[in-house]
């Protein structure tokens, strides 16, 4: 497909089309709220060039049933996921490999049948669950769509539900804001046994109190990470950062090409990458969040742009190995 995103003026040339790619972080939605993100978007957008084998899906609160057990109705999700992804397997592009759903650690006594109903659900697909923490004390920063409580990673009763999740041998993917980055290495401290996926680099903001202050930050968050980095159970999604609360306003002032893209963020990707190293990094899309700003064609050329120092291991380690090894992914 050569059909440019709404926010570019034409599709760019395909670089390194060769390499293989697992997209470790999107989602699919039905028309609701906002526009439908389905099969055929996602393969509009994984058949866009690139060579993109696989991809994940990570939970966004689509498909909950509406009846039976309240416990249990986020199980729906998978099931849902896993319809999807059996049509993916076709052979006619990226297939959906697993499944990342949700679940409320607050409420630890609900928490094996719902685990139980997703594993399920999935149909071999479900890895593991996202609970989100992401939260501000400023009202300019929106939470996230779990509506979490302040520092809900230190919450002794998330705790007690995350032990179980543990137990399991399930991932976690956590999804934050910056400044709440060292809880979350208290969280992988306290369970070291435990596989934790960092999403989106952390969640550096760029709205309200954060608006231009990227340089005075960066600091901050770079040591912040490299205290995460001494917890080897924790591994970083490398994107999600062309949303509109990161600050670079792609979304109004129309979309940058790879280049521009990779010289905006490509410090943030190589601070990551240096500390973490590739075998504990993986690029992702965040789609159909960041399409709001550049198309897949673009972003992923600018991940390749942002990789271009590293070996061919290295690049295959970022753009499939590590989320493969970590997800339990067969290429």
């Amino acid at each position: 497909m050569d059909k440019p995103s709404a926010t570019e003026a034409a599709p760019e040339p395909i670089l390194d089309p060769d390499r293989r790619i697992l997209d470790p972080h999107h989602h699919l939605w039905p028309a609701g709220a906002g526009p439908a993100y389905l099969l055929e978007d996602l393969r509009g957008d994984t058949g866009d060039g690139h060579r993109v084998e696989a991809t994940i899906f990570v939970e966004c609160m689509t498909g909950y049933l509406t009846e039976g057990p309240e416990a249990l109705r986020r199980s729906g999700e998978s099931a849902y996921v896993a319809r999807i992804a059996r049509a993916s397997q076709d052979g006619r592009g990226a297939r959906i490999a697993a499944i990342v759903g949700s679940a409320d650690l607050l409420a630890p006594d609900d928490l094996d049948a719902l685990l139980d109903a997703h594993i399920e659900a999935g149909e071999g697909l479900f890895r593991g669950i996202r609970h989100a923490a992401a939260w501000d004390a400023s009202n300019a920063i929106r939470p996230s769509h779990h509506h979490p409580p302040p520092h809900l990673y230190l919450n002794e009763t998330f705790r007690r539900g995350f032990a179980k999740l543990a137990a399991r041998g399930l991932t976690f993917d956590a999804w934050l804001f910056h400044p709440q980055i060292p809880e979350l290495t208290d969280l992988a401290r306290a369970f070291p046994e435990a596989s934790i996926i960092l999403d989106h680099l952390g969640g550096p903001l760029g709205i309200g109190p954060y608006a231009g202050k990227r340089g005075e930050y960066f600091p901050t968050w770079r040591a912040d990470m490299a205290g995460l980095v001494t917890c080897p159970n924790v591994t970083v999604k490398l994107g999600g950062m062309a949303m509109p609360i990161n600050g670079w306003d792609w979304h109004k002032t129309g979309a940058p090409d790879s280049a521009a893209f990779a010289a905006a963020q490509g410090d943030w990707y190589r601070a990551a990458i240096d500390l973490f190293g590739p075998a504990r990094c993986m690029f992702e899309s965040n789609f159909p969040v960041d399409r709001a700003s550049l198309s897949y064609r673009t972003l992923w050329n600018g991940l390749k742009r942002i990789a271009a120092p590293y070996s061919e291991a290295e690049k295959d380690l970022m753009f499939s190995g590590t989320a493969a090894r970590v997800y339990g992914i067969e290429l």
